[in-house]
This record gives structure tokens, C-alpha cells and sequence, in this order.
């Protein structure tokens, strides 16, 4: 095979600049702005972020939209179904008061009543508006989960930050504390609290104080004793640092991935821990609203009137979702062994 030959006016010499060598291609990015990227690749996490937004711009918004107070009873006006201006007129959508009796017969219950008014949820068996009382309820949810952030940020790591670095005998003696919170059931601590206290969020907020914390200290003092030994910590103690301060300004910045991650996990738990122990009567009591208690409620009717139980489940199961949702997101993103 004939070689056929380049004529050297083809090539030209590469110019090398040698003050660029360093130059990146890049804009160099620190931890939370390259996790803050991560979190925006994951749609689930930002789309449960605008939904949580959402509900909570509602949880303090929506109570005042209307003319009805979440406590204002009205008995001629019971279980009325959901119905809405504009929207009552398009057939396909549940919100022009129509209910279906026992023998499939379907009537509307606002003309039978003679009402003109509009609940846009529907009514409670009191003549409570349920659109009222759904937001005071997710008022108390996002209270709940607010309080369960603040107790394991605060408490939980702080405590957990300690036992791990001192270390030794105060060591052992933290985490047999711990370990006999551990041992008692939170619905034991609620029940103790009722007996001192009435039933209600204060017995709710005590109980979660009392044992809320206690796993976040746990996961926080494993890695303290993994990090406390590290060379910038060492280094720090030679330059005569105190304790403290090697806690708050090294150890601390350096779990704050761990730290956010097994907050958001907790919110849910906290949230439907309240829902609960409404759902039994242990928690708020009327004619507070809680989203437990809204179920509750529904529960009693829920072949007649399905939508009283409906609505506030789906409320409570999307705020729990969202939280979930978060927390996935923020763990691939903070978590180094979660990276490509």
C-alpha cells in the first residue's frame, strides 16, 4: 500500500501556555454548594420541597380564608359534603354536595338542608368547617415536626457530642442514661405526663423532650469517637483549644450532613407519633384540631361520610412523604459513600 507523504506547511506547533496550566475548567465548588447541586438533580426532593412550602404557607393562610372558625359549631349545617364555587358545576369532580345514601340513591344534601353557604371540605358531624380545622391541624403536624428538629439538633447533639469525646467515665455513665430512656416507651412517658398533666400538646411536647433525642445522641457519638482522633483535631488540641470549642468549631461542622440527615428522618416519625396518640385520645382534645383527631373523627363515620376520614389521611400521609422524600435526597447529597 502506497505511504502517502504530508507536507510539513500542514502542521502547525502547539502553543502551550504554561500560566494556564493551573487554570480549571470548573468554578471550584465547596461542600454544601456541590451537595446543593445534588439536591437539585433529585426531582423527588424538590418537588416534595415545594410541596411542603405549599402546606405550610396553607397551614397559616388557609384558617383565615374563610368566614368559619375551626371551633364555630353549627348543627343544622352537619356532614355536608365538600362543595366549591365553579367547581360544583363540572360532574367529574366531588365538590357539588352530592352524597349517595345506603341504597345508592343520590341526593344533595345542601338543597335538602336549605344551605346556601359553600364548605369547600364538607362538615363535620358538629357543623365544624373541616377546611378550617384540616389547617389548624397541619399547624400542629409542622409544630411538631419544628420541635422534634429543635430537640434532636440541640439536645441530641449536643449531648451525643459530649459523651463521645469526654469519653471514660462520664462516658459510661451518659449512655446508661440513655440507655434506661431507651428502655421506656414513649406512649409510657405520654400516659405519666397525662396522669400529672391534662391530655394535650404539652404532654406531647414533654414526652417527645424527655425521649425524642435519644437516638440522634446515640449516632452522634459513634461518629465523635470516630473523628475526635483525627489529625485536625489533634492539631487543634496541641494549639491548646478547649474542649468545647474543638466540639463546636470542628467536630460539630463535620457531622452536620449526619446531623441534617437523621433529623429529617425523624420529623416523620415525630409527626405520626402526634397523629397517634390523637387518634386514641391521648393527644389534643376537643375542640382542638389535629390531624389525629380529624381522623379519628372520620373513622366513626367513615361509611357514611367517607370524605371526613379522606381528606385529612391524604394530608397527613403527603406531609410524611414529603419529609421522607427530603430526607432521601439530602442523604445521597451529604453522604459521601451515597456519591458516583
Amino acid at each position: 500500500m502506497a505511504i502517502e507523504k504530508k507536507s510539513k506547511d500542514m502542521f502547525e506547533p502547539a502553543m502551550i501556555d504554561s500560566t494556564k496550566s493551573e487554570e480549571m475548567s470548573k468554578p471550584s465548588l465547596n461542600y454544601w454548594q456541590d451537595a446543593w447541586l445534588r439536591v437539585r438533580k433529585n426531582k423527588g426532593a424538590i418537588v416534595s420541597l415545594v410541596v411542603l412550602v405549599l402546606l405550610t404557607i396553607m397551614a397559616f393562610v388557609g384558617p383565615h380564608l374563610n368566614k368559619y372558625g375551626y371551633d364555630e359549631q353549627n348543627l343544622p349545617h352537619n356532614n355536608l359534603p365538600p362543595r366549591i364555587p365553579v367547581l360544583e358545576n363540572i360532574s367529574w369532580l366531588p365538590f357539588d354536595g352530592d352524597l349517595v345514601r345506603k341504597n345508592g340513591d343520590v341526593y344533595n344534601a345542601y338543597e335538602q338542608k336549605n344551605v346556601d353557604d359553600y364548605y369547600w371540605l364538607g362538615t363535620d358531624n358538629l357543623g365544624r368547617d373541616i377546611f378550617t380545622r384540616l389547617w389548624m391541624g397541619t399547624q400542629v403536624s409542622l409544630y411538631i415536626a419544628l420541635l422534634a428538629a429543635v430537640i434532636d439538633m440541640v439536645i441530641g447533639v449536643i449531648y451525643g457530642a459530649v459523651s463521645g469525646f469526654v469519653g471514660g467515665k462520664t462516658d459510661n455513665i451518659m449512655q446508661r442514661i440513655t440507655e434506661i430512656l431507651v428502655g421506656i416507651p414513649n406512649l409510657v412517658v405520654v400516659i405519666l405526663m397525662i396522669i400529672v398533666l391534662n391530655p394535650g400538646i404539652l404532654s406531647i411536647t414533654i414526652a417527645l423532650t424527655i425521649t425524642g433525642w435519644v437516638g440522634m445522641a446515640r449516632v452522634i457519638r459513634a461518629q465523635v469517637m470516630k473523628l475526635k482522633n483525627q489529625e485536625y483535631v489533634l492539631a487543634a488540641r496541641t494549639l491548646g483549644l478547649s474542649n468545647g470549642k474543638i466540639i463546636s468549631k470542628h467536630l460539630i461542622p463535620n457531622l452536620a450532613g449526619v446531623i441534617i440527615i437523621n433529623t429529617m428522618f425523624t420529623i416523620p416519625n415525630a409527626i405520626f407519633f402526634e397523629a397517634f396518640l390523637s387518634f386514641i385520645g391521648l393527644g389534643l382534645q376537643p375542640p382542638l384540631a389535629s390531624l389525629g383527631t380529624l381522623i379519628n373523627d372520620g373513622f366513626k363515620v367513615l361509611q357514611l361520610y367517607p370524605y371526613q376520614m379522606v381528606i385529612p389521611a391524604i394530608t397527613i400521609s403527603v406531609i410524611m412523604v414529603c419529609f421522607n422524600m427530603i430526607a432521601d435526597g439530602l442523604r445521597d447529597a451529604l453522604d459521601p459513600k451515597m456519591r458516583d
